[in-house]
C-alpha cells in the first residue's frame, strides 16, 4: 500500500513538472510571436507540440493509477466491511448522527 501512494506521488511530481515545462513554452512562444515570424516560431511550436503530447500520456498513466488505487481501497473498504459488519453499522450511524446534529443546527 505504501509503494502505491510512493508511486502515485512520484507521478504527480513529474506531470506537475511536465505541465510546468508546457506551461513554460507557451509563454516563451506569446513572447517571441508578439514581434517576430519565421523558424524560431516553428521550432517553439514543436516543441510545444511534443510537450502537449507527453503531458497528455503522463496525465493519462497517472488517471489509470489513480483508478487502480481507486479500486484497491474499494476492495479494502469492501472486505472490510464483510468481516465487521456490525463495527461498520456503528461507525456510519455514528457519522450520519454526527452529520444530523451539524445540519441541524443551522
Amino acid at each position: 500500500m505504501s509503494d502505491l501512494i510512493d508511486q502515485n506521488t512520484v507521478t504527480k511530481e513529474k506531470l506537475v513538472s511536465d505541465l510546468k515545462v508546457v506551461i513554460a513554452d507557451a509563454e516563451e512562444l506569446l513572447r517571441v510571436t508578439a514581434n517576430q515570424a519565421g523558424e524560431k516560431v516553428g521550432e517553439l511550436r514543436v516543441r510545444m507540440q511534443e510537450n502537449l503530447t507527453s503531458a497528455r500520456h503522463k496525465l493519462a498513466d497517472a488517471e489509470a493509477a489513480l483508478k487502480e488505487k481507486s479500486r484497491e481501497v474499494a476492495r479494502a473498504t469492501d472486505d472490510y466491511v464483510h468481516e465487521h459488519p456490525w463495527k461498520s453499522i456503528g461507525v456510519a450511524a455514528g457519522v450520519g448522527l454526527l452529520v444530523g446534529l451539524l445540519i441541524g443546527r443551522r
